[in-house]
């Protein structure tokens, strides 16, 4: 953004708080600068959760590490598909200095996203044997439970109920919908936690 400011004589903006730290520079350099001017036709901007979706995709598809200064490129592709149409495009991945715990996060929230890892909430009687229940219906469906979460006290359901949050490993959006069928399906009412 910084550079993006300086070509368009604005007041340079720059943010701090970017996975792509490597280019999220207070102030263009001296040097880099010409260079930009004379070579470069246009800069693309990108938001943060496209940078996150160019790294899993580079992880997940290519088996490439990419820290997210180096995935911007691709994250500016998939963001403007249509300027790139019909072209032959070539994109430099680099840099692979991305913090495990980053990348890790970037991977959770990924498969969030895609609805691989989603949250349900049930609300049933709290007897025995109804959890074992519903965690059968669940496994029916191939799911993975990944956490179980009993709300007893802080609730507003009758003392006799219990809310159950789940987090679940999913194969995605199509494997969500025939979950919440499957528990339909037994009179489990479930809806799914943003």
């Amino acid at each position: 953004p910084s550079m993006l400011s300086a070509l368009q004589n604005k007041p340079v903006q720059y943010g701090t708080n970017s996975i792509a730290e490597g280019i999220a520079v207070k102030k263009p350099g001296t040097l880099t600068m010409p260079i930009i001017k004379e070579l470069v036709d246009s800069i693309s901007l990108v938001d943060e959760e496209s940078i996150e979706d160019a790294v899993l995709l580079l992880l997940e598809v290519e088996k490439t590490v990419a820290e997210g200064a180096g995935a911007v490129g691709l994250a500016a592709l998939l963001a403007d598909k249509q300027q790139f149409k019909g072209q032959r495009v070539g994109l430099i991945i680099s840099g692979g200095n991305i913090d495990m715990p980053v990348l890790s996060e970037i991977i959770q929230r990924g498969m969030v996203r895609s609805q691989r890892l989603i949250r349900i909430r049930i609300d049933l009687r709290d007897v025995p044997g109804s959890l074992a229940d519903i965690t059968g219906y669940i496994e029916k469906t191939g799911a993975n439970i990944v956490h179980i979460h009993h709300h007893r006290t802080f609730t507003d359901q009758p003392l006799q109920m219990v809310e159950v949050e789940f987090i679940l490993q999913t194969r995605g959006k199509q494997h969500v919908e025939e979950i919440l069928t499957a528990l339909a399906n037994n009179s489990c009412n479930a809806r799914v936690l943003e």
